[in-house]
């Protein structure tokens, strides 16, 4: 582990390498990343004031492990949508992620009404949409991606998330997301945003049918767009929740323990190319992100206002955690924590 720790600094770690730690005794690989995270980040543990708007449950995508499709049916006006951005700003939030069901109708000029609303009244960054929002918007628009990016751009959109990519396994997506964006249409629309100077956070949602080698794959690529692009803020593992859903039918989601090996090999993986690694609290809950904090990872999120799509799916632990409870949490585990902005610069 000592070779894996300094071959990870020199961003030489390969597939067969990945492969081999799944099985390596757990306590060291955790130990490993917790001292790579410490090399390359420090001691801070980061995490930004946002919240959440989801502006319609109604989706064409159906995907087999979403919950939130046509969860209570509705959809927000533009005004119900800025009206909510307002309400964001009693706690002072810096980030709004702006997202939610496909549909026909939500075209380029749709989502830019809404996005030029919201530049209107607030400054305020919009994290918004997904590269499967943007193949569809643009789609619906006679557009190309790359156009509907530039568009929604001007518009004022400020960063990109990097949901939808699930696992960039073809194989994989045509079992879970049939109707979505294939993994070389996922790539190339991160790239265009990348090139016109729109940041993405990058995700991978596990736990579900995939293999190991799946999820290896899966960073492997992340790890390559980083390397060509610089234009990853962070990594997001997502497990996956299966109540409410077809999948969950099928699979009880991943362990506690593969939880904590992801977020570890993650950091492995990607080292000093991406040194940001996430833990969703919202999915894993406090105690785990806690542990998780001390196997690789360095960010615990946003307060996450309204995360109506995980609460949809079973997670239980809430969809708000106040700016002084993120601060509790992460001073309890000996960090330092530390406001951020999406783009990771300090508030």
């Amino acid at each position: 582990m000592k070779d894996i720790y300094e071959r990870s600094l020199e961003g030489d770690i390969t597939r067969e390498d990945a492969l081999k730690l799944v099985d390596a005794n757990p306590f060291e690989l955790f130990n490993v990343a917790d001292r790579l995270r410490k090399e390359i980040v420090g001691d801070e543990v980061t995490f930004v004031a946002n919240k959440a708007i989801d502006i319609t449950d109604h989706c064409m995508i159906e995907c087999e492990f979403c919950s939130f499709r046509d969860h209570t049916g509705y959809e927000m006006t533009v005004d119900e949508i800025v009206e909510s951005v307002g309400h964001s700003q009693t706690i002072g939030a810096t980030e709004i992620c702006l997202f939610g069901g496909v549909m026909p109708h939500m075209t380029v000029d749709y989502y830019c009404d809404i996005i030029s609303a919201i530049k209107n009244q607030y400054d305020i960054c919009l994290h918004a949409l997904s590269p499967v929002e943007i193949y569809q918007t643009a789609k619906s628009s006679d557009m190309t991606t790359f156009e509907a990016l530039k568009a929604l751009k001007k518009a004022g959109m400020d960063t990109m998330t990097g949901a939808s990519a699930e696992i960039l396994v073809d194989s994989v997506r045509e079992k879970i997301c049939p109707k979505k964006v294939s993994t070389q249409e996922w790539v190339d629309i991160v790239k265009e945003a990348h090139n016109l100077g729109i940041p993405t956070t990058s995700t991978i949602m596990y736990g579900s049918v995939e293999t190991w080698e799946d999820r290896v794959d899966h960073l492997m690529i992340l790890r390559d767009i980083q390397r060509e692009t610089h234009g990853f803020t962070e990594l997001v593992p997502m497990t996956f929740l299966g109540l409410n859903n077809k999948l969950g039918q099928e699979t009880l989601g991943a362990s506690g323990m593969d939880d904590l090996k992801v977020h570890a090999i993650s950091r492995i993986i990607m080292g000093s190319d991406m040194p940001n690694i996430q833990v969703s609290w919202v999915k894993l809950g406090i105690r785990t992100s806690q542990i998780a904090l001390c196997c690789g990872a360095n960010d615990l999120g946003g307060t996450m206002m309204e995360d109506k799509i995980s609460v949809a799916a079973g997670a239980s632990y809430g969809e708000y955690m106040p700016r002084e409870k993120m601060v509790e949490v992460i001073e309890a585990i000996g960090r330092v924590p530390v406001e951020r902005t999406t783009t990771y610069e300090r508030v």
